[in-house]
């Protein structure tokens, strides 16, 4: 996830574009940059670090001229480096570019510019600025230009150009990220969110996908890909600004939650060469090993699951903290599976090093582009899911697990199969967020004075069983364990009195029958019992529905209305969902 702007107006656009960057950088801070067009040229400065820092070395606000594009940078592709951030240049320095999303076809856009334009950074947005030199040096106009990209690209994107020969124009187009027109007198912002102008301005026109805006400081016109001409009407932007901060939600740790049906899609969206070209790897390791921490971990316990059901081996799961205990059975034969959000995990990057010791072969899948783990293996998989903000993960556990799918069925050579079968994740994900939203502030409330809760399942169930009762214990403050269904009886059956919470992860699939039977026992001794299952079953008294899927996705569907649960049980009991106690981000210390 990054954060754009476009400016046009009266007055000197950089002091304008620096303070709308302040407001996005919630969506990226590891480079930012500013591009502005005076006296027929276009003047860039950029660089890696937090906005501030790249502030007080290059004076962004500085740069001369009333138009002008600013962008603060999460990476996805490419490493984070003065060349990679944005904005970017064609070859001529007339055209500058910012962009958010992801271009799918990257490879084959530059393979096929590589002979006619000199690239200089490793990103998938710098084939934009290229295609456009080619159409306008035919003669087209920035607008004709823009359009013609648009037809040229396949992925996600929002992206704004301007172009030193028609000075008082930017242009922007979108298929998939947000974007946003700003309206005032005399002044007009194109943006990935209205945060970035909502102290200017509240009038506001939301850009549709396949939309093309071109603005001046006097006029806003729309057009569709075929070029015709569109009539769109503004409206108010409803907001107050410490809610618009976190786009209207009342915490980021709720917005994550809210987010997955677009971080699934995003995580989708993978090099199917490099997919594949991992999935031999594994194939070809005499042994794998996986290696996680808290919610990673739980990810790497599915990616274990799908691995055996795809290749027929079976792989042991290691927490990263546990590894140096284990490291003696690790050689130039096994393959590491590293897995992680931010990729700076001081346990993961020890546990890492001493696999490379061994010469072991390292394989990661990790949200942050250029992070220490990134570095360090041989081949990465990025979530692509943007900053997460919120302490406890949650749309990068989703992201995880399409990952994970993915690899499975690469293992099985069956990845298109995945792929068709996965688009339709956004959607069970959506619908789960409608079907159980009310009910589950409800149950939160209900339950909000209980000090321990049980979750039970069985099979490939189990890990989310462990991940929702990490959730619960990481923001709601509540004792959780989270265990295989036929290991009630070994014990912890003795804790359940009548009003216990049991919540069973009992999807009508293979562990259906077995996980019933379970849940019977601790109901007998007083058990309130939750259900998450695509059936309703007179033993549950409460039932949290899930879509019915096939098998192997149920995991995917029975996590997303339990982190809402957790969500809402920190709010039913005064705790702030995005701070809590005693917790941090990246834990890089060990």
């Amino acid at each position: 996830m990054c954060g754009i702007i476009g400016f046009v107006g009266e007055e000197q656009a950089a002091p304008i574009i620096l303070s709308s960057l302040e407001n996005l950088e919630y969506r990226g801070y590891d480079s930012a940059g500013i591009a502005t067009i005076s006296d027929g040229k276009i003047c860039l400065k950029k660089d890696v670090g937090h906005l501030e820092e790249v502030q007080q070395k290059h004076h962004l606000d500085e740069l001369p001229g009333v138009l002008g594009i600013g962008h603060v940078r999460w990476a996805t592709h490419g490493g984070v480096t003065a060349n990679n951030a944005h904005p970017h240049l064609d070859c001529s320095g007339n055209i500058a570019v910012v962009h958010n999303g992801i271009i799918e076809n990257y490879r084959e856009l530059r393979s096929r510019l590589k002979s006619k334009h000199n690239f200089i950074s490793q990103t998938d947005t710098e084939v934009i600025p290229h295609l456009l030199e080619d159409y306008l040096n035919d003669g087209a106009s920035l607008e004709e230009g823009v359009i013609r990209v648009t037809k040229q690209l396949q992925g996600s994107y929002a992206f704004v150009a301007i172009y030193s020969r028609e000075p008082g124009k930017i242009v922007a187009a979108r298929q998939g990220n947000s974007l946003i027109v700003g309206l005032a007198d005399g002044r007009k912002f194109i943006a990935s969110d209205s945060l970035s102008f909502l102290k200017m301005t509240d009038q506001a026109i939301f850009v549709e996908d396949g939309e093309i805006v071109v603005a001046t400081k006097d006029k806003v016109r729309f057009f569709n890909q075929d070029s015709l001409e569109l009539e769109k009407s503004p409206g108010k932007i409803d907001w107050k600004w410490d809610e618009a901060t976190k786009q209207g939600y009342d915490s980021f740790t709720l917005k994550e939650i809210l987010e997955e049906p677009e971080t699934a899609r995003r995580a989708l969206m993978q090099d199917k060469n490099l997919v594949m070209d991992m999935a031999l790897g594994i194939l070809r390791a005499r042994q794998v090993v996986f290696i996680g921490c808290g919610t990673s971990r739980y990810a790497a316990l599915l990616g274990r699951y799908v691995f055996s059901k795809f290749g027929g081996g079976f792989s042991p799961v290691i927490i990263a903290s546990e590894y140096p205990y284990f490291s003696e059975s690790i050689d130039s034969n096994t393959l590491v599976m590293a897995v992680s959000q931010s990729g700076e995990t001081a346990d993961i990057l020890e546990a890492v090093r001493a696999a490379k010791r061994k010469s072991a072969t390292i394989f990661s899948i990790v949200n942050r582009v250029d992070s220490s783990l990134a570095r360090m293996s041989n081949k990465v998989l990025y979530l692509n899911c943007g900053p997460e903000i919120g302490v406890v993960a949650t749309k990068s556990f989703v992201a995880q697990l399409i990952i994970f799918y993915l690899l499975g069925f690469a293992i099985g050579n069956k990845l298109d199969e995945g792929l068709d079968k996965l688009a339709a994740a956004p959607s069970w994900i959506a619908g789960n967020h409608r079907e159980n939203g009310k009910g589950l502030i409800k149950l939160a409330w209900k339950l909000r004075k209980r000090k321990d809760f049980y979750y039970i399942a069985r099979g490939t169930n189990f890990h989310i069983a462990g991940e929702a009762a990490l959730k619960l214990k990481e923001i709601a403050y509540v004792h959780a364990d989270g265990m295989p269904a036929g290991e009630l009886k070994h014990g912890s059956l003795a804790l359940i009195e009548k009003g216990t919470p049991v919540i069973a992860i009992c999807p009508e699939d293979y562990t259906f029958h077995e996980t019933l039977s379970n849940v019977e026992e601790a109901k007998a001794r007083g058990a309130f019992v939750i259900g998450v299952s695509d059936r309703r079953e007179d033993v549950f008294d409460k039932w949290i529905k899930i879509p019915k899927v096939e098998e192997i996705f149920y995991p995917l569907v029975s996590i997303v209305p339990l982190q809402l649960f957790a969500y809402h049980s920190a709010i039913a009991r005064g705790l702030d969902p995005d701070k809590p106690r005693n917790l941090a981000k990246s834990v890089t210390v060990k």
